[in-house]
């Protein structure tokens, strides 16, 4: 048979300029973390450990593989082992963002039309999320009780819901900031008891982000973070810092625009590609998605911040 098909091609790991920063300063790190970065990033997690280390053994063959045969050529090939972490190995990550949006278009989603919305809350509130992770999914929570409410509050029966699929980002374009922020999937409309769907009317954002506001609050204020002085100092602020982005309608039959957007709300953190490392100055430039601005960061700083 001609040679129309790729040969696999295993890749290599440790020639990454990712990996390379990794193995150079993760033990430094470990070694400095509490005095120069605790403070900033919260305590080093055991558990980020244990992802750093699963991925510097990650694809590497003497760390055992897989040997893959074709049972009617005899071709055959080695497979190395992955570490199936999350986010900190973008091999792997990638595996799942793939698998995510495949599995969600064939598997969860109705064919309705969907929007795409954004949710941000203010910096001065970001620090509880960070030293109290368990917090996060309680503003997942928020987001979907508020996109509820908004919903059922605009459509003709109350007792309506809307589908909703909530992923947790707690990075910008550039990995030097803690900023968590939701971004949702949801229907564009709500699904009635007998399994009809009604369309949604416009959304107002402005609406949805007081909503959202309160229950940020009161989520808040249950769990004693904060106080009702500063929630009314919040309230008198000219803009809240909360933020509710939403996009434009997908139509049902729009199965790329929807697998798209399911990758994109898990996305890594960070792009392989737009990073250079240095290790005689050990120092990582990251470039912006547009290209147009580039930051320099101290390798440890770049990696505690990831």
């Amino acid at each position: 048979m001609p040679g129309t098909f790729p040969v696999y091609q295993p890749r290599k790991p440790r020639e990454s300029q990712y990996y390379q920063c990794v193995e150079d300063n993760f033990e430094t790190l470990e070694q400095v973390y509490d005095e120069r970065f605790a403070a900033k990033y919260g305590f080093l997690r055991p558990y980020v450990k244990q992802v750093i280390y699963r991925f510097l053994d990650c694809g590497l063959l003497h760390n055992g593989f897989a040997r893959v045969k074709c049972g009617d050529c005899g071709h055959e090939y080695l497979l190395g082992f992955s570490c199936k972490r999350r986010h900190f190995c973008p091999s792997c990550h990638q595996k799942r963002v793939v698998e995510f949006g495949e599995w969600l278009c064939e598997e969860v989603l109705k064919a309705v039309p969907h929007r795409h919305f954004v949710f941000s809350i203010p910096k001065i509130l970001r620090r509880y999320f960070l030293y109290n992770r368990s917090l996060l999914s309680d503003l997942s929570r928020c987001g979907w009780e508020s996109l509820k409410l908004f919903f059922q509050e605009a459509g003709p029966e109350g007792d309506a819901v809307p589908g909703a699929v909530v992923a947790i980002q707690t990075f910008g374009d550039f990995p030097s900031g803690f900023h968590p922020h939701l971004h949702i999937l949801v229907s564009d409309g709500s699904f009635h008891e007998n399994g009809m769907f009604s369309v949604s009317p416009t959304v107002e954002t402005k609406t949805l982000e007081q909503i959202f506001r309160h229950k940020v609050f009161k989520m808040l204020l249950s769990k004693g973070k904060i106080t009702e002085d500063l929630v009314d100092m919040l309230m008198n602020w000219r803009h809240s810092g909360f933020n509710v982005f939403c996009g434009s309608r997908i139509q049902p039959g729009d199965e790329k625009a929807i697998e798209n957007l399911a990758r994109y709300i898990i996305r890594a953190s960070f792009s392989q590609e737009r990073m250079t490392y240095i290790p005689e100055e050990s120092e990582v430039i990251y470039r912006s998605k547009d290209g147009k601005e580039e930051k320099v960061f101290d390798a440890l700083e770049w990696l505690a911040a990831m």
